[in-house]
């Protein structure tokens, strides 16, 4: 978690000079940031890459749940993985563990995609989910060279 505890810490020092009276606002800010860091859901881990200019992964180790107990949906700019592992309910089948290392418990992770990112697919691999995304570049914004007459 990254914290600054100065305004000098976050600007270049000829940027700050023009940010007079804003030291309380600032702390009030990273003190926000601070508690809203600790209330960030941890589970289960992930890793974002970039894999190409424009492709991303989200990497997910969900280890223990199969295919049929995760749930991957967009709607509009949010995508969202859900986690739900089915447990034995009958109490006569329950395993009886001395140590239970695995989380199987529900969760859910929220990101939220630029309007232009794309969910191409999602798979399992090695208690690894990974969701492909794509930025999409419309036409009208893509680089192009423009002749001179």
């Amino acid at each position: 978690m990254t914290t600054f505890s100065t305004l000098e810490n976050l600007f270049p020092a000829s940027f700050g000079k023009s940010l007079i009276g804003y030291d309380d606002m600032f702390n009030r800010i990273s003190k926000f940031h601070d508690e809203i860091a600790k209330n960030i859901p941890n589970y289960p881990p992930y890793n974002i890459k970039k894999t190409d200019e424009n492709t991303y992964v989200i990497e997910m180790a969900v280890a223990g749940f199969g295919k049929s107990d995760i749930e991957v949906n967009v709607a509009g700019d949010t995508l969202t993985i859900k986690g739900n592992a089915q447990q034995d309910s009958d109490e006569e089948t329950k395993d009886v563990f001395f140590h239970q290392g695995l989380a199987m418990r529900p969760f859910t992770r929220v990101f939220n995609l630029n309007d232009n990112v794309e969910v191409k697919n999602a798979e399992m691999l090695n208690g690894i989910l990974k969701v492909a995304l794509e930025h999409i570049i419309p036409e009208h914004k893509k680089p192009k060279s423009i002749e001179v007459k």
